[in-house]
């Protein structure tokens, strides 16, 4: 749904040392997309089912915010950072997705 090439445009990643990590990152961001939104990313150019329901075709919003997840992740490789002040940044992604959740009624 993002090929890796415009990740590692993203990342500024030019060899293919890390190729399968940016992939699992890649995999991981869509997967969270998922979870997050209660969606199901249909690849573009796919035809969506009928009835629709849940599903959604990948949009920029969507695939600008798992850039910024993947770029997060691949910045930030552990869950926590010592010898700083806490505290919890802004989440783009969020703005992004937000848009898109899906919520049974």
């Amino acid at each position: 749904m993002i090929d890796l090439i415009t990740v590692k445009s993203h990342l500024r990643v030019d060899g293919d040392e890390e190729d399968a990590l940016i992939k699992g990152y890649t995999d991981a961001a869509l997967s969270t997309f998922e979870l997050w939104t209660n969606r199901k990313l249909i690849l573009e150019g796919d035809p969506l089912p009928d009835p629709v329901g849940n599903a959604l075709t990948i949009s920029k919003a969507i695939r600008q915010g798992a850039l910024l997840l993947i770029g997060h992740w691949y910045a930030s490789r552990e869950a926590v950072v010592t010898g700083t002040i806490a505290t919890e940044l802004p989440l783009a992604t969020n703005a992004l997705w937000r848009p898109h959740r899906w919520v049974n009624v």
